[in-house]
């Protein structure tokens, strides 16, 4: 088709708007009126009653149609009905380039016979009824427009009282399965005299009895089983209730069974193999060989005994067990009738089916940074992990990992591989501890015992090359499923210069407390980490870390105990000495449905003694940046008021601290599918507790603390589809702690240089 032809379809079809822009009924049969949406819920309360919240929920959920020109992502109508007036106006040829943009551009209309509110009042009847409601009543109103053809619906809901349960006759105390369902409902919290009638309750109810039921031998029991009838009649205003068996249920649901032999077969990830049978006590292995695993790990996970009752519990449990081994890639439990038992006995046979998952894992990282300092590049990592290497769940873990870096702009002469990063670490977890007995663990998750080797090499351009090294042991346990320690009892650092610049130089003679922090130095550590996460309900989270580490105290009460004075060195390099301790407090609130306020604090303190007069500098800290101040670069602030002079390198390495404290509050809301947004207010600064003359205002002081807080507030989007979360948040500057040039407690030099951006993966807090 020509152009000017398309043309000309086009400028009819604006035309043909322009001119019957009111025209969205033409079409619309006499009988019948165009649905404009939703105008209201309201709530008749006479009797002063107050629906809950998750009721009043399912009934917007009941009558809230979308009418046309919908906008989903909002929840407004947008202004114009294009769908509408292409129906209404534009005739459908049955082919050509005029059909094909009916097709595209119309929108069948909906009516008000299509959203059917008499019917949605009934079933608004019947949600009051479900909930106890059953004096309430529903009615709808049309409310036409200007245009009579044109109307949108309202709906009053009169709940009345609602009915308490009055009673709740159990089952006749005839049988032992009878007894146990008794025992179970008197302690459930819900079926209790004077709790609002709901057959989401009872429900619930029934399935909470059913699980215990299940845990006691009774394998095939189902909620379904148990009926509830109710009586309305008895006393006005309230629910007589009688809880009962169904009729007809298989006699095998209603017998009580223990356990009978426990077979477990393990299959080869690719199939096949001779299979070898190994008889323990309780348990018959049969695994197809070859293959790799340690023989006294799969009794430790299976919690089924011959003899005792069967227990859904146990099943569950020995699942979880396995599963967290991480060396099967499929877990199929099956409880058997066992046709040997007698019928006053009956046993249910075990049958677990475990699968090998493949040993080997290869992951490849890509990624790319852009700087503040105008650093942009590439960065990889590679790592190979055998999750099965002893036969017992130990993972040996291999990871490569470099990056480089070039200086965009009008940035310093050199060549264009300008700076570089590479780095190697080896770890070894190990799914148990292994430690003396005495330390308190939990049974029932998963404990690791870790080892890593690590070495980095780092290229800065203009400054340095520094090369580290680092060994260490940790422990990770929990005591119950909210409280997770970590404790490393050995970590040894060794950072060493290999060459400096100049200007680097020049830096460091400038500050000598800085230079301190960057000498070759051993860092030998003890660490200890605590973290506390638990909902405390659905609307209210708390999530509690703790950390303390220490280093070189070990090393120098035996030197000081062996007559050894003064600097300490530990193959002829002096090492650190210091102690360090963080805490940080998130509090997740929900507000309504997927809104929620969430808070955050943030301390932390580190003082070197004895051996070092500096803490190290990568133990320092430092705030800005995409989970800190998002107003605010990476070391763009601090210590205290500081700020470095104009004409100082922009790396700022004298920009850390030894006393950190951080605020966050931000508000996080849906938008659309999984676009998320946010709103944020940060706050903080780090300072010195040691007074540093090079940076003057930089020393913790009470007198000055308000005043040093860094404030910036800004607007994110996140993009959350589960496993993944992209983020991208734009701080806004409010308040610098230094000097800007610009008075008051707004002192930012101007609104475009207030701005900081930042894309990061996973939330901030």
């Amino acid at each position: 088709m020509k152009t000017p032809r398309i043309t000309a379809y086009i400028g009819a079809l604006l035309l043909l708007i322009a001119t019957t822009a009111c025209s969205t009924t033409g079409r619309i049969p006499a009988d019948e009126m165009l649905y404009t949406g939703l105008k209201g819920i309201r709530y008749d309360n006479a009797d002063s009653v107050k629906l809950p919240d998750e009721l009043k929920s399912e009934i917007r959920s009941a009558v809230n149609v979308a009418p046309n020109n919908y906008w989903k992502l909002v929840g407004w109508r947008y202004p114009f009905p294009l769908g509408l007036w292409v129906y209404n106006n534009w005739p459908n040829p049955p082919k050509g380039f005029k059909h094909w943009i009916y097709e595209k551009l119309v929108e069948e209309p909906v009516l008000v016979s299509d959203v059917r509110p008499e019917v949605r009042t009934k079933m608004l009847d019947q949600l009051l009824d479900n909930n106890g409601y059953f004096s309430g009543a529903t009615s709808y109103t049309l409310n036409k427009a200007k245009n009579p053809k044109k109307a949108s619906i309202s709906y009053t809901v009169y709940p009345g009282q609602p009915y308490p349960i009055e009673s709740m006759e159990l089952l006749p105390d005839t049988s032992h399965l009878y007894h146990l369902i008794d025992s179970f409902a008197r302690k459930d919290s819900y079926l209790m005299s004077g709790m609002r009638y709901s057959t989401d309750s009872l429900s619930d109810a029934r399935i909470r009895i059913t699980n215990r039921v299940r845990n006691n031998g009774y394998y095939f029991f189902q909620p379904s089983y148990i009926e509830y009838l109710a009586d309305t009649v008895q006393t006005p205003g309230k629910v007589a209730m009688r809880m009962v068996l169904a009729s007809k249920i298989p006699d095998f649901c209603l017998r009580k069974y223990s356990t009978g032999h426990i077979t477990v077969n393990i299959f080869r990830a690719n199939g096949g193999g001779t299979p070898d049978t190994i008889q323990y006590p309780d348990i018959t292995i049969v695994q197809m060989m070859p293959s790799r695993l340690r023989r006294r790990i799969l009794p430790e996970c299976i919690r089924f005994r011959p003899g005792r009752t069967f227990s859904v519990r146990d099943m569950n449990r020995t699942q979880t067990y396995l599963s967290r081994l991480g060396i099967f890639s499929g877990i199929e439990i099956e409880a058997i009738p066992d046709t040997a038992s007698s019928p006053d006995n009956p046993r249910l046979n075990v049958q677990i089916n475990c699968t090998f998952d493949k040993p080997l894992e290869v992951s490849v990282e890509a990624n790319a940074t852009s700087k503040s300092n105008s650093y942009i590049g590439p960065g990889l990592i590679v790592g190979v992990t055998n999750r099965n290497i002893f036969g017992g769940g130990e993972q040996l873990s291999v990871k490569l990992n470099g990056s480089y870096e070039w200086q965009t702009g009008g940035g310093r002469k050199g060549g264009i591989f300008n700076s570089y990063e590479a780095g190697i670490t080896t770890s070894l977890a190990v799914p148990r501890l292994i430690a003396p007995k005495f330390v308190r663990r939990s049974r029932y998750q998963l404990n690791w015992t870790r080892f890593q080797l690590n070495a980095d090499l780092l290229n800065r351009p203009h400054y340095f090359r520094m090369a580290q090294f680092n060994m260490s042991m940790s422990y990770d346990w929990r005591v119950t499923r909210h409280i997770q320690n970590t404790f490393t009892p050995f970590k040894l650092t060794y950072t060493k210069l290999m060459n400096t610049t100049e200007v680097f130089d020049s830096i460091m003679d400038a500050n000598q407390a800085v230079a301190l922090s960057f000498r070759s130095q051993f860092i030998p550590q003890m660490m200890y980490s605590f973290t506390f996460d638990k909902a405390l309900d659905r609307d209210n989270l708390i999530n509690w870390q703790f950390s303390v580490q220490e280093a070189g105290n070990v090393f120098w009460g035996i030197y000081e105990l062996c007559g050894r004075h003064g600097e300490k060195e530990l193959f002829g390099t002096p090492f650190s000495q210091f102690i360090k301790g963080t805490t940080q407090v998130v509090y997740n609130r929900r507000l309504t449905g997927d809104n929620w306020l969430v808070g955050r604090i943030a301390t932390g303190a580190a003082h070197a003694y004895g051996n070092a007069s500096q803490v190290p500098y990568a133990e320092q800290f430092y705030v800005g940046g995409a989970n800190s101040i998002r107003a605010f670069t990476v070391r763009s602030i601090g210590p205290g008021s500081y700020h470095a002079p104009e004409g100082t390198p922009e790396d700022n390495f004298d920009q850390t601290g030894t006393f950190k404290f951080e605020a966050n509050l931000e508000y996080r809301f849906p938008i659309f599918g999984p676009l998320h947004g946010a709103v944020f207010l940060d706050t903080g600064n780090v300072w010195l507790l040691k007074d540093d003359p090079q940076r003057p205002g930089g020393k913790l002081q009470a007198s000055t603390f308000l005043r040093d807080l860094a404030l910036g507030t800004g607007v994110g989007l996140r993009f959350d589809i589960g496993m993944l979360v992209l983020r991208g948040d734009l701080g806004i500057g409010i308040h610098a702690p230094y000097d800007t040039g610009h008075g008051g407690y707004y002192n930012m030099p101007s609104f475009g240089k207030s701005l900081a951006f930042h894309l990061a993966i996973g939330y901030p807090f």
